[in-house]
């Protein structure tokens, strides 16, 4: 029986999840598998993107978890068209979500949408996991072209090799720019700029780059699909 692939380097996956910050008590990941119009073939109609099962998950139980998107050819669908292997992607929040968090803002919700003739409950369940970060580890800037040089980055974070202070996803399109955004000017001090500076590496890196967008958001998982490209952390 053919199924979809959902993970094609396992080890590339499985390095990603030991990079990803350690969950602290109430926390988990969350992701979300979408189809997206721009991957499909002509003939094939649906929105630029439809979500098709997100989820929450620990480190421990994510390979399992993502495998288990792996159904048999054509029962991802829309509207009751199959969909093609090459039109799915998989993304990841990589800063941790508060399930405690969540949940106070759900109970809110709840009292707003009580009234109304039509909602769906699990939906509005997964927008409060996602909009529940506690802290950000990382600042994600959503660089859309490959048409780039990266070396600039080097730059602007020094030292990154000793001190790993920023991360680089490559994806089908271009890459996402992973700050530890807390360390990030403390460590450009350590290399030896004035405290003013230092403080200016955010302004640096919009300067230099044209960014999709940025901020806490979904990225592609590394190791897994993205139209038919497997996304993968470089090193510069």
């Amino acid at each position: 029986m053919q199924c979809y692939k959902i993970v094609h380097d396992e080890q590339a996956l499985r390095d990603f999840i030991v990079w990803l910050p350690e969950l602290e008590d109430n926390q988990k990941f969350i992701l979300s598998l979408f189809a997206r119009k721009k991957y499909c073939g002509e003939g094939i109609k649906i929105p630029d993107r439809v979500s098709l099962r997100t989820f929450v998950s620990n480190k421990g139980d994510m390979v399992d978890k993502i495998r288990q998107l792996e159904i048999p050819l054509g029962y991802w669908k829309f509207k009751g068209e199959e969909l093609p292997p090459e039109s799915l992607v998989l993304y990841i929040m990589p800063n941790p979500r508060c399930m405690k968090k969540a949940t106070k803002l759900m109970g809110r919700t709840c009292w707003d949408i009580v009234e109304q003739k039509d909602y769906n409950l699990y939906s509005e369940a997964l927008s409060c996991i996602q909009q529940s970060c506690t802290h950000k580890t990382y600042l994600d800037f959503d660089i859309d072209t490959k048409d780039i040089s990266l070396q600039p980055l080097m730059h602007i974070f020094p030292d990154n090799e000793t001190h790993k202070y920023y991360n680089i996803l490559e994806t089908r399109g271009g890459y996402h720019i992973l700050v530890k955004s807390k360390k990030a000017t403390a460590i450009r001090e350590l290399a030896g700029m004035d405290n003013k500076r230092a403080a200016t590496w955010y302004a640096e890196l919009t300067k230099m780059f044209v960014t999709d967008s940025k901020g806490d958001q979904f990225m592609p998982v590394p190791g897994c699909t993205q139209g038919g490209f497997i996304p993968k952390m470089i090193t510069i």
